[in-house]
């Protein structure tokens, strides 16, 4: 009776182990958030970050966890540094006085075992929206390279940047940006 007693113990010990919030630290060198707008009608443009730091934490058993997310406003690439100079500028990211962009979670839900959606707070040139990311791929397994287990994503959300002080030429540059964010995230 005793060992039975010990083995459904340690057996509850460990499921409770397991059920422990997990952290991981934002790999800066797999990770892209990008937008893309219209450029008057004539073709859609995307650009990225290249600067991108944060932490993920999940508790997978209790479908819940947090994002927070810093992305150098500076390190924006457009392919063209006169461009990447001319959104830095006062009429859209401002980076000399909002020199970064920040999106913290209020709630992430979960479809069975997997993220489905983000539910946060996007901040751009000091101005702050709820913004809900629709994750279209999520993936957790031990990365081969780093020895350390690891999680993937990629979500996307829409938003208009005039909500943003950011709206100069809209219409004719599209008001409506498509943010998607491809993500990797290790425990460090």
């Amino acid at each position: 009776m005793k060992k039975l007693t010990a083995l459904i113990l340690a057996a509850g010990l460990s499921t409770a182990a397991l059920a422990a919030p997990e952290s991981y630290t934002i790999d800066g060198s797999h990770t892209f958030p990008r937008f893309e707008y219209s450029h008057f009608g004539y073709s859609t443009q995307l650009s990225r970050f290249d600067k991108t730091t944060g932490t993920i934490v999940l508790d997978r058993a209790a479908k819940s966890g947090t994002v927070d997310v810093t992305v150098d406003a500076t390190s924006v690439d457009t392919g063209f540094p006169l461009l990447n100079q001319h959104i830095q500028g006062e009429d859209f990211f401002d980076t000399a006085k909002y020199p970064t962009i920040t999106y913290k979670s209020t709630k992430v839900n979960f479809d069975g075992d997997k993220v489905a959606s983000v539910e946060g707070n996007l901040t751009v040139k000091g101005v702050t929206k709820p913004v809900t990311l629709t994750v279209t791929s999520f993936h957790c397994m031990p990365h081969p390279m780093l020895k350390k287990d690891a999680c993937g994503a990629n979500a996307v959300a829409k938003i208009k940047r005039s909500e943003f002080n950011a709206g100069k030429y809209a219409p004719y540059v599209g008001d409506d940006v498509t943010l998607t964010i491809a993500v990797e995230a290790y425990k460090p």
